[in-house]
């Protein structure tokens, strides 16, 4: 990625894809912020009110196009797809998303070989294996959303739970973005200092493990409850993807816990799945094998296999 401020192609202009690209046009990232969308007026409506606003911020060039705007695009970003509506299984929902990446993977690849492709829309796991297959990218440029988002909740909940700025906690949630995620407690700490000893001896907290549990299981539901509060997420993954955004553009070495393709971790391959990984402008360059624990290697084990077999489902 040989410019310093590339072209980056929002795929979907829906509530994760209009506040990217608002929070995309702040951050001064972009020459150029490209809108895709099925419906039309949706995404000229979108292009007209960010444009009204450029006075304010950084010069970018945003407008709204057809696939044919892919080309010579730094990033792809796929916020397009179904959401889960109340009543609908999780399979459902796999299936009408992987339909609707049938169409558009295709159309991303026919104007551009060269982009990375940076998919969000859920489950992000299962669709950023999809775009991989259908793609035929190589899996550094294939890079989910996966669990940046559910770790930064993290890290809020144990900076307001420690009263520590959440910049100086290191802790990771890994697996599926969803349901069978698990927390990497073992790895975590704060100020260099383990979790459960910090908190108990600067926190002077007497119950932490339990506490850290409860803080895992709200993290966990905090997605559900903010769609059931007001309909969809959409500041905090506009923001994570800002970041991860700025590792590529950057090529800032960050260590992000994105969904990637997984040979031989622990016994499992052929999976997307998220672990801390390294993210600079070459994509993923390459992903960590966390020294975890033997209860949460199972659980690693068990959120791999669960994704792969939503995936063998798949007719690809």
């Amino acid at each position: 990625m040989e410019s310093l401020k590339p072209k980056i192609v929002i795929v979907g202009a829906g509530n994760v894809g209009s506040t990217f690209a608002f929070s995309l046009m702040l951050s001064g990232l972009a020459r150029e912020i490209v809108l895709i969308d099925k419906n039309e007026l949706l995404v000229k409506g979108e292009c007209m009110d960010l444009n009204h606003g450029l006075s304010f911020a950084h010069p970018t060039n945003i407008y709204a196009a057809g696939f044919e705007g892919c080309k010579d695009a730094d990033i792809v970003v796929i916020t397009a797809g179904a959401n889960q509506k109340p009543g609908q299984s999780r399979t459902d929902l796999v299936k009408a998303n992987v339909a609707i990446f049938k169409d558009i993977i295709p159309e991303i690849t026919k104007h551009t070989t060269n982009a990375i492709l940076l998919v969000v829309t859920n489950p992000v796991d299962i669709l950023t294996y999809v775009t991989l297959k259908l793609s035929g990218f190589p899996s550094e440029r294939v890079i989910g959303s996966g669990t940046v988002l559910d770790t930064a909740r993290l890290k809020y909940m144990i900076s307001e739970y420690s009263k520590v700025d959440a910049s100086n906690i290191h802790a990771y949630i890994i697996g599926e973005h969803g349901d069978t995620e698990l927390p990497v407690w073992s790895n975590a700490t704060i100020g260099g200092v383990g979790i459960e000893d910090y908190c108990s001896v600067y926190a002077h907290k007497t119950n932490v493990r339990a506490e850290l549990a409860e803080i895992f299981e709200r993290v966990k539901n905090a997605a559900y409850q903010i769609i059931q509060a007001k309909g969809a997420t959409n500041y905090s993954i506009g923001l994570a993807l800002v970041k991860i955004t700025r590792a590529i553009v950057r090529n800032e070495n960050s260590i992000l816990p994105v969904s990637t393709l997984i040979t031989d971790l622990y016994g499992i391959n052929d999976v997307c799945i998220s672990i801390p990984a390294l993210v600079n402008n070459t994509g993923v360059q390459q992903y960590m094998e966390l020294n975890l624990s033997a209860h949460e290697q199972d659980l690693f084990k068990r959120s791999a296999n669960t994704l792969k077999g939503f995936i063998e489902a798949i007719d690809l």
